[in-house]
């Protein structure tokens, strides 16, 4: 584990620290709450109780999301084809070791966790998981080329850490794999994210925050692939973007990060993105943050 630190967050979840992407797996405010809050709730996977649902979890990590989805979906008797992503195989070593994690689930989520890292897929009457490991920019295409997906969770480290999985190629062969009523769902509002997936075709939405702190704006972004605007609910928890949020995307925040064969390196993808930002007539990211008050700290660009 030297290359990663636990610590414990505020609601008495686990997490790590990556030494490499010097950035925490999740907030200092809590892992568990982070799951549900940004990926389990705007899910809404009540609507697949008793029915089946496919779901792309990328950057598995330490497994919160897919074991916040596997714990629901086994109460509610649902049915899930689940394909996970993810590069190193030490996060999910620790959840398994972790009492305090597994504590957290169903018993049969250990089960689940255990067959992934020993075999690589879980399959019984119910769910039907297969992860696979390597650089997702790779192992995305061994997905088959007509499977879709209802959810795509991308929680990968920030774009300014770990630029490879939110670029223009990346995201596009993501939005491909999201079927006709599919939900991308991430807990970043960088407005290079949020524009490139707009550019993709999909509709945007900002995950409501659950507390009253301009800090924290957003929760993430839900992106959909087709979805009728006049049916939000007052008590959704998305919403469209705001004034502010919609103005952020005509800053040079939203310069796209490009990759174009899928195998630049960290450093190339954010010095060309840099150099075009540099370039670019769109408005100083600096002057939007004047203009609503906003830190460096409220947002990821």
């Amino acid at each position: 584990m030297s290359e990663y630190r636990e610590f414990l967050t505020k609601d008495g979840s686990c997490s790590l620290k990556s030494l490499f992407f010097q950035e925490n797996f999740h907030s200092s405010l809590g892992a568990l709450e982070e799951t549900k809050i940004k990926f389990t709730a705007p899910s809404d996977l009540q609507r697949f109780k008793g029915e089946s649902l496919s779901v792309l979890d990328i950057c598995f990590g330490m497994g919160y999301n897919s074991a916040s989805l596997l714990d629901k979906l086994i109460k509610q008797k649902s049915y899930l084809n689940l394909y996970a992503l993810e590069i190193d195989k030490k996060p999910l070593e620790y959840s398994l070791s972790n009492k305090s994690f597994l504590k957290l689930w169903a018993p049969k989520v250990k089960k689940i966790f255990k067959s992934l890292y020993q075999k690589d897929y879980f399959e019984d009457q119910f769910f039907q998981c297969r992860i696979l490991w390597g650089d997702a920019r790779e192992k995305i295409s061994s997905i088959p080329s007509d499977y879709k997906f209802d959810l795509i969770y991308l929680d990968g480290f920030s774009p300014q850490k770990c630029p490879q999985v939110w670029t223009i190629e990346f995201l596009s062969k993501v939005t491909e794999k999201l079927n006709s009523q599919g939900s991308l769902i991430t807990y970043s509002s960088s407005a290079a994210v949020r524009k490139t997936l707009r550019n993709l075709g999909l509709e945007i939405f900002s995950i409501k925050p659950n507390f009253n702190n301009r800090t924290f704006w957003s929760q993430g972004t839900i992106a959909i692939s087709k979805f009728d605007k006049n049916k939000l609910e007052p008590n959704c928890i998305f919403e469209k973007l705001s004034l502010m949020e919609e103005e952020h995307l005509l800053t040079k925040a939203s310069i796209p990060y490009r990759d174009q064969d899928l195998n630049s390196s960290k450093e190339d993808i954010i010095k060309k993105r840099l150099d075009e930002q540099l370039s670019s007539n769109l408005l100083p990211t600096k002057k939007w943050r004047e203009k609503w008050g906003m830190t460096k700290l409220s947002f990821k660009s």
